[in-house]
C-alpha cells in the first residue's frame, strides 16, 4: 500500500462526516443483496447524493466488479484506508476486502476471529470523507459478520437501519424472517423489505412473467408489520449491465425495472431524513 498524506480524518472519527448508516441485509443467500447495493448507490448517487459502499461479504466480494473498477492499489493517508472512488467526481467510493487479494480466485478460509477483526478495520479505519448515505453490504446468515459489523458501527455512528432483501419463494421469505428476528434482537430498525427476482422481463417485448411464485415479500411485510419498499424484477438488462459493469440507471432510464429501484431509492432517503 502506498502512503498518501491527502486526507485527513474529521474529529469523531472517520464516520464523523458521514450522514447516514444503512445496512443490506437477508437471512439467504443468492438473494441479490449487492446488485441492490449497487443499483441503490448509483440510484442515489444520480440523485445527488455523495454515496459510499462498505463490502464486508468477506467470501465473495463482487461489488468491485460490478461497478467495473477492477483491483486498484489501496492508499493509506493519516488517518487510515482511502476508499476506492468509481468517478471523477468522487460522488461514490467502494471499500472490499476484494481489492486487498493478490489474486482474485484467491478464497477466503478464515475463522471467526480473523473477519471480525478485519471488519472493525473496515469500520474504523476507511477515511470516508463527507458522505450523505454508507451502505453497508453484508453477507447471509445472522452471525458472527452481522455482530461484527453491527458493534463497531454503533462505538462510533448511529446506525439508520436495515433494509431486508428476499426472493418471492416462501424459501427465502423464512430466512428473511430470521433476519427480522435478528434486527429486533439488536435493536436494528427495519427500514423495509425488497422483493427481488419479482418476475421476468422479456427483452424483446418488456412483458413481466412470474416465473416464480410473486407477492411473498409484501406478505411478509404485512405478517411482520414492515414497510414494504417494492418489487425489482429479473431484467436481463440489468443482468448484462452488472456482468459488464455498467451503469444500469444511466443506460436505461426508460425501463420499468429502473423506475422500481429509482423509487426504493426515494423512500429510502425520505425514511433515514424522517426517521
Amino acid at each position: 500500500m502506498e502512503q498518501n498524506n491527502a486526507c485527513f480524518s474529521a474529529e469523531g472519527g472517520n464516520l464523523a462526516q458521514v450522514q447516514h448508516v444503512v445496512l443490506i441485509l437477508s437471512g439467504k443467500g443468492g438473494v441479490g443483496k449487492s446488485t441492490l447495493t449497487t443499483e441503490l448507490a448509483l440510484a442515489l448517487r444520480h440523485a445527488g447524493k455523495k454515496v459510499g459502499i462498505l463490502d464486508v461479504d468477506l467470501c465473495g466480494p463482487s461489488i468491485p466488479r460490478m461497478l467495473s473498477v477492477g483491483k486498484p492499489e489501496v492508499h493509506q493517508c493519516d488517518s487510515g484506508w482511502v476508499p476506492v472512488y468509481t468517478d471523477a467526481q468522487k460522488s461514490l467510493a467502494l471499500m472490499s476486502i476484494g481489492f486487498l487479494l493478490e489474486d482474485p480466485d484467491e478464497a477466503v478460509v478464515w475463522r471467526g476471529p480473523k473477519k471480525t477483526a478485519l471488519i472493525g478495520q473496515f469500520v474504523s479505519d476507511v477515511a470516508w470523507g463527507e458522505l450523505d448515505v454508507l451502505l453497508v453490504d453484508t453477507p447471509p446468515g445472522t452471525s458472527d459478520e452481522h455482530l461484527a459489523v453491527l458493534e463497531n458501527l454503533k462505538k462510533q455512528h448511529k446506525v439508520d437501519g436495515a433494509i431486508l432483501i428476499t426472493t418471492p419463494q416462501a424459501v427465502s421469505t423464512g430466512d428473511v424472517r430470521r433476519e427480522i428476528t435478528f434486527c429486533k434482537k439488536t435493536g436494528l430498525r427495519i427500514l423495509g423489505i425488497v422483493e427481488n427476482m419479482s418476475g421476468f422481463v422479456c427483452p424483446h417485448c418488456s412483458e413481466c412473467s412470474n416465473i416464480f411464485s410473486k407477492g411473498g415479500g409484501e406478505e411478509l411485510a404485512k405478517l411482520t408489520g414492515s414497510v414494504y419498499l417494492g418489487s425489482v424484477p429479473l431484467d436481463p438488462l440489468l443482468t448484462t449491465s452488472i456482468e459488464e459493469g455498467k451503469d444500469f440507471i444511466q443506460t436505461f432510464p426508460d425501463s420499468a425495472t429502473f423506475s422500481a429501484i429509482n423509487s426504493i431509492a426515494q423512500t429510502l432517503l425520505t425514511s433515514i431524513q424522517n426517521p
